[in-house]
């Protein structure tokens, strides 16, 4: 057979912040798919309504109302929930962003960058590693962006943080590799989200993005999510320390 398998059946995956934009649209792809879906938010009433989006495609959803933050009490909980079930895949995709300029970014505003986008991925991968060496399988997903790989105007602290998010895979990856754990980074541009929300609203703004993109629209969610089935599944066994660009061609440019 030459058409590897996408598809997700009898897998239990982990998706942080999966209740709105890139995270919502990948907890709803891997329940189309097949998979059960433990998802991990602060929201009550988001998680709720997506745990029954979940549902009614046919799959099992478990929420963890938690701040990505209080890591230690989420894997509390996901022990609870998997009750010595396998966790297949993984999904880092929890983050913020705090737009200051280099010159006026705070320690408060560091501390809660750093904490939300770079610690606490790397604490919930440590422990997602812990438990997919032991199954001698498993796939990590993180979620970084352009803006870790090129200078944009998307505040350093989060361009670090997401730059650290794809060294962190590929030294993992390296680690983790004899242990049959894939751990590979999806590095979007701009997509409709809560974190460009306000900018896609500034026309000036969306035409400076649009002459940077070769395909020269903003990313649809369906076509990113549809990338995390890819690594979560069969088809991207063979794939492991790597970062894919979902980003309309605008990284292919030296600028």
């Amino acid at each position: 057979m030459y058409l590897p398998d996408f598809r997700l059946e009898g897998k239990l995956a982990v998706v942080t912040g999966g209740t709105k934009g890139i995270g919502r649209a990948i907890t709803l792809a891997f329940a189309e798919s097949g998979a059960d879906v433990i998802i991990i938010a602060r929201n009550e009433k988001e998680l709720l309504s997506t745990k029954q989006e979940v549902e009614s495609l046919g799959q099992s959803a478990y929420i963890i109302r938690k701040d990505i933050k209080e890591y230690e009490e989420i894997k509390e909980e996901v022990e609870n929930i998997r009750d010595g079930r396998n966790i297949h895949i993984w999904v880092n995709n929890a983050g913020i962003n705090i737009r200051s300029k280099a010159e006026d970014v705070t320690e408060d505003e560091w501390n809660e960058i750093v904490a939300i986008n770079m610690k606490s991925a790397f604490f919930l991968s440590q422990y997602a590693g812990s438990i997919m060496k032991g199954q001698k399988s498993g796939k990590i997903i993180n979620i970084s962006s352009v803006g870790g790989h090129m200078a944009l105007r998307t505040g350093v602290v989060y361009a670090m943080t997401k730059s650290a998010l794809i060294q962190m895979t590929k030294n993992l990856a390296l680690e983790w590799g004899k242990y049959n754990i894939n751990v590979n980074a999806i590095g979007p541009w701009y997509f409709p989200t809560s974190l460009t929300e306000r900018l896609l609203q500034d026309q000036d703004y969306v035409q400076d993005i649009l002459e940077r993109t070769p395909l020269k629209r903003i990313g649809k969610l369906e076509e990113l999510a549809g990338t995390a089935v890819f690594l979560a599944s069969d088809a991207g066994n063979y794939m492991t320390g790597q970062t894919l660009f979902v980003d309309g061609g605008m990284t292919i440019y030296g600028f």
